[in-house]
């Protein structure tokens, strides 16, 4: 597998485990109460197979990204990373129902522009 589809896999993981801990959160409830709240919430966390899925997706993705790092340098692959604010950004729309206002697009565009003037480098 090349660096780049290697960087994107593990990207992807990450973005999907932020994903799963959303949805995850959104089946358990709004945690309110400071640290006792986080508290009572915590068997319904636990029991949350969304929530070890984001999990299992994060340690992955931070097995592979240790395979990255161990092959570029950081400021090639750490920007990569932003594409994970594009994907969570559609999927936060289309799953979550969340905003995209037009400052956020335009966000996303320098950020993918970045993304591939970096990738060139």
């Amino acid at each position: 597998m090349g660096i780049i589809a290697l960087i994107l896999v593990s990207v992807l993981l990450n973005c999907a485990a932020q994903l799963c801990m959303k949805n995850g959160m959104i089946a358990v409830g709004e945690i309110t109460g400071g640290l006792a709240g986080a508290l009572t919430a915590l068997p319904s966390m636990v029991t949350n197979i969304s929530l070890w899925i984001s999990a299992f997706c994060y340690i992955v993705s931070i097995g592979l990204w240790l395979v990255v790092l161990s092959k570029v340098d950081v400021s090639f692959a750490y920007p990569f990373l932003s594409i994970g604010y594009v994907i969570s950004a559609v999927v936060g729309y289309f799953a979550f129902h969340e905003a995209v206002t037009p400052v956020r697009i335009a966000g996303i565009a320098v950020i993918c522009i970045g993304v591939i003037l970096i990738s060139r480098s």
